[in-house]
């Protein structure tokens, strides 16, 4: 399967939640995840009400993130952001659940 009809998937069930999808660019940031996840949900983290964000890297059936990209999704992990790598259908629907 193509990246494309997993990031066309996302869009789809994360818009079913009434949460955005927003595709981003980094400028001098390689390795940073291509996808924001926004969700309507409220979590609690200290006492305080946060909403729900997921950065997302997608990719192809049977494709892994590369080196440059572990590295910068674990120095964006370290910093208390939630980052994932999803290359089906199957993916999406174990984040979204």
């Amino acid at each position: 399967m193509r990246e494309s009809d997993v990031e066309k998937h996302l869009v789809k069930r994360v818009r079913e939640l009434g949460g955005e999808v927003r595709k981003v660019q980094w400028v001098g940031r390689n390795g940073a995840p291509d996808r924001l996840v926004m969700l309507p949900y409220m979590t609690y983290v200290g006492g305080h009400a946060t909403q729900t964000t997921i950065w997302v890297e997608l990719k192809a059936s049977g494709q892994k993130a590369k080196p440059h990209q572990l590295r910068e999704h674990a120095r964006m992990q370290a910093m208390g952001q939630r980052v994932v790598v999803i290359d089906s259908i199957d993916g999406v629907e174990e984040l979204l659940s």
